[in-house]
């Protein structure tokens, strides 16, 4: 089997199996989902759904949030990771969608990055979801996934470098999709710790069948 190949069957199985995959994360607008995906990190879906819906209640758009002290913006998140640097960067980024993009978030990279608080992964993540563009956010899970998968290999030793991999090889038309495969296999089946081997769909494809493997 050969790498496309590779790819190819296990895009092909996860269309067939998971055609609705998408994000976990709960908002209402491309602003709510930004701030989400700000918190979400280092941080689960699950955690940060429990602190969003006061946050928006109080906070609902970029000029509300923008005109709030970090210190009240803490008291909503300060169960989430980091919650210190988390309140500073959204009220920073507020501050900076008010003044420079019209309370509007922006949908191309180099908007997005200026944002404080915003990394490529984030960035990719509102392209994908809000935008529908074609954009691949790696985060641990997908990391984890592709390399366990057989999709990248040791050279691709950085989220960025699997992001470039992963994107050359899986359809443009696929691509936000994958980035949620990949994703919710690595929360629920593909684990770090104890993968669920023995109820994964990809026994007959994964790696460590392999002779040899160090899976």
């Amino acid at each position: 089997m050969t790498l496309q190949q590779r790819y190819d069957a296990i895009i092909d199985l996860f269309a067939r199996t998971q055609p609705s995959a998408d994000t976990e994360l709960d908002f209402g607008s491309v602003f709510q989902l930004l701030v989400a995906v700000v918190l979400s990190a280092q941080c689960t879906d699950k955690r940060v759904n429990m602190v969003t819906p006061a946050l928006f209640k109080a906070y609902p758009t970029p000029r509300l949030m923008s005109e709030a002290d970090e210190t009240e913006i803490y008291e909503y998140i300060k169960s989430v990771s980091y919650p210190n640097a988390k309140a500073k960067h959204l009220v920073a980024l507020s501050q900076m969608l008010v003044s420079d993009y019209n309370s509007e978030v922006p949908n191309d990279m180099d908007s997005l990055l200026r944002l404080p608080g915003v990394g490529r992964k984030t960035a990719n993540v509102i392209m994908a979801v809000a935008f529908m563009k074609e954009a691949m956010p790696v985060d641990t899970h997908v990391y984890r996934v592709s390399h366990r998968m057989g999709l990248v290999n040791n050279r691709h030793n950085t989220p960025y470098k699997v992001e470039q991999e992963l994107t050359k090889h899986i359809p443009g038309d696929k691509l936000s999709q994958a980035h949620h495969w990949l994703l919710l296999h690595g929360r629920y089946v593909c684990k770090s710790i104890k993968p669920q081997c023995d109820t994964c769909i990809f026994n007959n494809l994964c790696p460590k069948r392999l002779e040899g493997s160090k899976l």
